[in-house]
């Protein structure tokens, strides 16, 4: 839904085909994203978890120093988070 409401839908087809990763910052700087839906297989969602990831660790500025990522929660809408082990995922 993030990032679909443009008028020049062919643009963002091919951004979207392409491999666009949208997410968003809240002011405490939580990051928000989507990475699939409740019918996808295990798989796929380890697969554009790790996407959103790589996505995320390479936005980083250059200037920024300590901690950039502390902790990693899932949950799908109106439920709960669970703690994901960070290490698991960042390689």
């Amino acid at each position: 839904k993030t990032g679909t409401v443009t008028n020049d839908v062919a643009n963002a087809i091919n951004d979207v085909k392409g491999g666009k990763i949208a997410f968003k910052v809240d002011k405490v700087g939580i990051i928000h994203a989507s990475i699939g839906r409740v019918s996808f297989t295990p798989e796929k969602i380890a697969e554009n978890s790790q996407e959103l990831l790589n996505a995320i660790i390479k936005a980083k500025p250059s200037s920024a120093k300590g901690t950039y990522l502390r902790g990693i929660s899932m949950a799908s809408t109106m439920s709960p988070g669970i703690a994901i082990d960070t290490k698991a995922f960042v390689h």
